[in-house]
This record gives C-alpha cells, structure tokens and sequence, in this order.
C-alpha cells in the first residue's frame, strides 16, 4: 500500500498533539507537516513544522498531501469575544478547507461536537453547526467530520467546567451501557486514533460523518501472539502427525 502525507492544522492543541504523534509512529504515513502559530515542541523524523499567520494563509502554504486534518477550536476565556471565537471556529476551518480544495486535497478532516446545529440557542453549538453547514456546501472531495461528546484527558491547563464535568462522567461512564453508551465522555487520545484509523480506512462517500459510538467503537487491530511451544509437544511425533507428508497419497 503506499504511504501517505497528511497536514495537521491546530498541532498544539489537545487533540491535534495525540494526532501528530499517532501519525508520525504510523507506518501508514510517510510524512506529516503541522502548520501552527507558535513553536511546536514535538520532534520526529517525517515531521515537517511551519509556523504562519491564519490570517495570510495561501494555497502554496500547503503541502501536496492526502489527509488534512483540521484540530482548531477555542474556548470563549481563550478568545475573549465571540468575534474571535467565531474567527478561530468557524473563519479558518472553512478558509483552509477552501484552500485544501484549491490544491487538490482529496481528503479533509475536522472536528465537530455532539449537538452542533446552526439554529441551537447555544452559541458554541450554533458556530459549529454553521461551519458545518459551510464545509458541505463547499463540495469538498471527501469530508469526514467528528462529532465528540465531552472531551477527557490532560490539557495542561485548569477549566473548572470541564474538570467537574470529567468527575461526573468517570463515574456515569461504567453505567452507561447499550444505547446510551453514545453519551460516555470521550477522551482526547481516543478523538485522535478514530481520526488516523477512519483516515486510512476512510469510505469515498462525499459526506461521511462519525458520531461518538463510531469515535468509541475505532480499535487497533491487537497482534495475535504465537504461543511457544515447549520441547515435550514440539517431539511428540504422534501428536505432530500433520508436518509429515503421506507419500502415496502425493504420488497419487
């Protein structure tokens, strides 16, 4: 199978970090550039960083690849207005996609939420409902979009909210079994391994959309470990019948 290129936009958040590591440890991809505002610690050997300005992002900006996945998203403490909120949720997402679409990009990525709807009285909902809507409308090759319930996991920074939300679902999570098991909480690591496992094994759907069961439900293929087989077993010939070739029967 050949290898693959993939462009993470949003490297240094919470998902994109688990991403560009789960993609650059892949032997699926062969080379994986990040395009981020600020320096990015992580290092490895297909890693190609580029630090640019959102704003003047042009179509030479992005490599030739074969997945971009787009990992931005903000909160209103971090962007103080809902201007900026919208800017970093709804304007870039959709600018890249266009630009990903100019530079012939077959596959684009982008992280949603659960409840994302235009015309929701919550303002973060609302502006992921519209970014939706203005990615579909864009008729991308194929568009993957991830709608995740409640992030988990360690973002290197304090939210109360979502701390005391974390706490809850810990403990609602175990009893939520059979159809409501769409609603456990999901952590961030796992976000991004549905990201890379849907990537390579990604339908040709114009649309495709993964709901949290479908984040949930993405499992690595485990290894099947070769039993050893001790000295007794490996000579007893009567139980080993099957390595021996019945001559007549070949000359037959």
């Amino acid at each position: 199978m050949a290898k693959r290129v993939a462009i993470v936009v949003g490297a240094t958040g919470f998902t994109g970090q688990f991403l560009v590591k789960q993609l650059c440890e892949s032997e699926e991809y062969a080379a994986v550039s990040v395009i981020v505002r600020r320096n990015f610690s992580y290092k490895h050997a297909k890693l190609d960083i580029q630090v640019k300005d959102f704003d003047k992002l042009g179509e030479n900006d992005l490599d030739i690849a074969d997945d971009l996945f787009c990992c931005l998203g903000t909160t209103m403490k971090k962007a103080k207005s809902k201007k900026n909120f919208e800017k970093v949720d709804l304007e870039y997402p959709l600018r890249i996609a266009s630009l990903a679409k100019k530079r012939g990009i077959p596959n684009f990525h982008v992280i949603s939420a659960v409840g994302s709807n235009k015309k929701s009285p919550f303002f973060y909902s609302q502006v992921k409902g519209r970014m939706e809507e203005g990615l579909m409308e864009m008729e991308l090759p194929h568009l993957f979009i991830y709608k995740p319930s409640l992030l988990t996991g360690d973002r290197g920074e304090f939210r109360l909210a979502e701390r005391l939300s974390e706490g809850i679902f810990q403990l609602l999570n175990p009893i939520l079994i059979g159809p409501l098991r769409r609603m456990r909480s999901i952590e961030g690591k796992q976000l991004a391994f549905a990201m890379y496992h849907y990537a390579i094994h990604n339908t040709k759907n114009d649309v495709t959309i993964y709901r949290p069961l479908d984040i949930l439900n993405a499992k690595p293929l485990e290894d099947i470990e070769e039993q050893p087989i001790s000295r007794e077993e490996l000579f007893n010939w009567e139980k080993r019948e099957d390595i021996f070739v019945d001559q007549e029967k070949v000359n037959k």
